[in-house]
Formats: C-alpha cells, sequence, structure tokens
C-alpha cells in the first residue's frame, strides 16, 4: 500500500518480445526506447540513464551479491542496472515511479519471472511489503534529487540488509564523511547514527544519458546493529538537527533552545561532551551519550 492507501501495482511484463538472457542495454538502445516511446529523462526528477554496459558489470560485480539474493531497486529507469541484477540473483523487485517509465521496462525485461516491476513511489510504501518482509539488498542508480530521503526511508525498514546505492560524488562523500572533515555534516551524523556508510566505487558521467554536470559513486551502507529505531531513532535526529542547526556557533549556542544552560551543561559533563566546540566535531556516538543525559534530566527533544 502507497501513503495514501491505493495497493502498489506490479507490472504485468509477460507479453513482450523476446530478450537474450545476459543481454545488457547500449547507447542506442536507451536512445531508441525514449524516442519510440516519447520519453525524455526528467532533469528535475533526477533521471539520468546508465547506458555503458561495462559500467553494468562493475556495480554488479562490486555489490557482492550472491545468487539467492532478493534485490530491490528504486528507480530502475529503462532497465539497464535491473537486466545486469537480474543475472545475478534469484529476484529482483524494482520500483519506479514513472508511468512512462513502466512501459519501457515492460518491453527491456521481456517477461522475466524473476523480475518483478512495481509502478509506485517508493518514499510512500512500505518496502518490506514489496518482498514479503525480506530480508532485501537494496542496489539501485537513485533518483539524484530524493536520494538521502529514499536512504532513511529504506533504513527504518527492517527488511532491508544493506544498500548499494549510486547518488552524486559530493552527496556519498559527504554521507562517509567522519567527524572533522569538511564535508562532515548534520547527515553525516544522522547516517552514521544509523549505519556505516563508505564510498566504494567512481562512475564518471560520460556513461549516462543525458551526460549530467556531476561525476557519481557509488555507496555501501550497512546498517548498524545498534541502531536506534522508532521513537529514539526520531529524537536522536532531532537532537543532530539542533545541533547542527548553525554550523559557525557552538554546541551550546546552538543547543540552549533545547533546555536551560545549567541543565544542558550537567547533562553534556555527564556525557562528555564540550560545549565550546562545533557540531562538525559531534559523532553519533557523542550524539548517543548526550541524547541519554539529557533524557535522564526529563528535556524533551
Amino acid at each position: 500500500m502507497d501513503g495514501r492507501g491505493t495497493p502498489a501495482a506490479p507490472v504485468d511484463v509477460s507479453e513482450v518480445r523476446g530478450r537474450p538472457i545476459g543481454e545488457l542495454l547500449t547507447p542506442r538502445e536507451v536512445r531508441r526506447l525514449l524516442a519510440e516511446r516519447g520519453l525524455a529523462p526528467r532533469k528535475a526528477a533526477g533521471q539520468n540513464f546508465v547506458v555503458d554496459p561495462n559500467t553494468v558489470r562493475r556495480i554488479v560485480d562490486a555489490a557482492g551479491l550472491r545468487a539467492d539474493d532478493v534485490v530491490l531497486e528504486i528507480g530502475p529507469g529503462l532497465g539497464s542496472l535491473t537486466l545486469g541484477l537480474a543475472g545475478a540473483v534469484r529476484r529482483v523487485v524494482a520500483v519506479e515511479i514513472d508511468a512512462g517509465l513502466v512501459g519501457a521496462l515492460a518491453e527491456v525485461l521481456d517477461g522475466r519471472e524473476d523480475v518483478t516491476v512495481v509502478h509506485a513511489d517508493a518514499l510512500r510504501v512500505r518496502l518490506g511489503d514489496l518482498v514479503d518482509g525480506g530480508p532485501v539488498r537494496l542496489v539501485a542508480n537513485l533518483p539524484y534529487n530524493v536520494a538521502t530521503p529514499l536512504v532513511m526511508h529504506a533504513l527504518e525498514d527492517p527488511a532491508v540488509h544493506d544498500l548499494f546505492v549510486m547518488v552524486q560524488r559530493e552527496v556519498g562523500e559527504r554521507w562517509a564523511a567522519a567527524p572533522g572533515d569538511p564535508l562532515y555534516a548534520g547527515v553525516s551524523c544522522k547516517l552514521g547514527t544509523v549505519a556505516r556508510a563508505q564510498v566504494a566505487l567512481a562512475v564518471p558521467r560520460a556513461v549516462f544519458h543525458p551526460v549530467p554536470n556531476v561525476d557519481s559513486v557509488m555507496v555501501r551502507i550497512v546498517r548498524r546493529d545498534d541502531a536506534p529505531r522508532g521513537p529514539e531513532r526520531e529524537r536522536r535526529f532531532r537532537l543532530i538537527e539542533a545541533a547542527f542547526r548553525q554550523r559557525r556557533k557552538t554546541l551550546r549556542n546552538n543547543l540552549r533552545a533545547l533546555a536551560e544552560v545549567t541543565v544542558l551543561e550537567r547533562a553534556a559533563g555527564r556525557a562528555d561532551i564540550d560545549l565550546t566546540a562545533r557540531a562538525e566535531r559531534l559523532s553519533p556516538a557523542d550524539v548517543a551519550r548526550l541524547d541519554a543525559a539529557l533524557a535522564d534530566a526529563g528535556v524533551v527533544i
């Protein structure tokens, strides 16, 4: 079901022309599919299609997949990566929001029984429901304009075991940044609270249609065993948002809206947090200790 109570719709790909197993899309085929169906990549939706078969093979190889894996793909587009994944695992569930691309996928996937295409907004469905509760591995070239929300949404679902996703290079490097790194920000701390992220593979802009004005990377994300869930996770995230509200201010100035200064100082002392530091030095472990100390002091975040 999506967020409006509408069932996510599996797509019938049983009556389309055949395609040899293992054959991947070429740049010429991508352009043909788009032209024949009157489609064009939508910049506002972050659509850039991988058109290089060798890049697809590199991604699938680097994902570390096993033959019995079930893979969830968000934003399959025309199916370039989908075809590569389908040849490597037991089952692929591909979630596509764009109705025009769903029609093209029916042609590309030629009725393969090991691929299910679901026409839905991945941000508005329970991902685990699409894969019978999991476990599932998420491998995707994510729509760049909603990559971070999609990753956070996926990590909320216990069915998703790990992720191997393509994003803009700066976004991926920010996700993986450690405290003190120039790119470290609130999103780095949030993601580090629930998972471990590592940039695993560089993807040059020339392998896409259309060619974007940025380079891309594949990022490996593995859920932390001690990741907070539910209300605890949301409270932790709100604390991070408060700490990073203004990057040039100290933690004392950013957090003073949460509690009286004396209460904040006592909690910070118990958590061994230096309130004269800036948030860029605050690790997920620091946040966990400070959150526990503030909760013990009765502070509502």
